[in-house]
């Protein structure tokens, strides 16, 4: 887009990146927390963006947002011009090396960062960013360098894939809730706890699988999004949860945790690493690749 003098009219920068950090997150208060700025002045730049377009970018729903075709196909191309704006900056301005990690939510709170310290102190020559989503990562449009994932083969072409463990889940629960004469020595005596519930909702699984006889809607249950949250609510003794088990390895060592059945569900999913073979860095995720596979197997131990 050109004004008539010949010279290229571009809209603000500030409102760009507004734009792609709403669209990404598809909500204007997260964005807002990403960039350090108020959530309504996220929304009046891009509502500002939308009027000098004259275009149309979200749908506006009760609880969060929804690319238009217009927007979708703005992000995209957006995506790609400021991922161009920083790697010019970069060769220009050499500095630490960006390496962006993404990774779940849950997986992030409860695995990753209670170790990242350790790779960010050896490798003081990389700046991790680390990206909590579990939408799946798109190596080309979203600058994503490496991603973790709970999933199950195949994966999709181009792609590098390394098991970091498999997926084996286990009731969890605060030892004080089965202190005394609360013990819970069955998988039918649960029925006299809360499950929490994740977003997965893997509980009627392993009930079946465990034996049990009840129907699982005879069960109380609590529900949360994230296998993170429904953890925390374990700590705090609200009940009884479902956990892969190197998400919980630290809580049951300090003891805020344990293991009151014996059974664990097990599967053919499991924790992967992604990454793509036309890696824009190939030699720095070598390295975070390498160190995950390392303290994944210490993990298993």
């Amino acid at each position: 887009m050109r004004s008539p003098d010949g010279r290229l009219r571009l809209p603000p920068l500030n409102a760009l990146r507004m734009f792609e950090s709403a669209a990404r997150h598809l909500n204007f208060r997260i964005a807002s927390e990403e960039l350090g700025l108020t959530q309504s002045a996220v929304a009046q730049q891009v509502r500002a963006l939308e009027q000098t377009l004259n275009v149309k970018l979200f749908d506006r729903l009760a609880r969060s947002l929804a690319l238009t075709d217009a927007g979708r196909k703005y992000l995209a191309a957006i995506q790609r011009a400021l991922r161009t704006i920083a790697e010019a900056t970069e060769e220009l301005c050499p500095g630490k090396t960006v390496l962006t990690v993404s990774v779940t939510t849950s997986f992030a709170a409860k695995w990753l960062i209670p170790r990242l310290v350790e790779f960010t102190d050896a490798n003081p020559d990389i700046e991790v960013q680390v990206l909590a989503t579990n939408n799946l990562a798109n190596f080309q449009n979203d600058g994503v360098d490496l991603a973790v994932r709970q999933a199950a083969p195949p994966f999709g072409p181009g792609l590098c894939v390394d098991l970091m463990f498999p997926l084996r889940l286990s009731a969890v629960c605060s030892p004080s809730l089965i202190s005394g004469d609360h013990k819970l020595r069955s998988v039918d005596e649960l029925a006299n706890y809360t499950l929490l519930y994740d977003a997965h909702e893997r509980w009627p699984s392993f009930l079946e699988q465990a034996g049990s006889k009840k129907d699982v809607s005879s069960f109380k249950a609590l529900k949360f999004s994230h296998e993170s949250l429904s953890i925390d609510a374990a700590i705090s003794g609200q009940g009884v949860a479902l956990a892969s088990d190197p998400l919980v390895e630290h809580d049951i060592l300090l003891g805020r945790l344990c293991h009151p059945l014996d059974f664990s569900l097990s599967g053919d999913i499991g924790y992967y690493i992604v990454t793509t073979r036309a890696s824009r860095k190939p030699e720095v995720v070598k390295r975070m690749r390498d160190w995950l596979l390392s303290k994944s197997n210490t993990s298993e131990q």
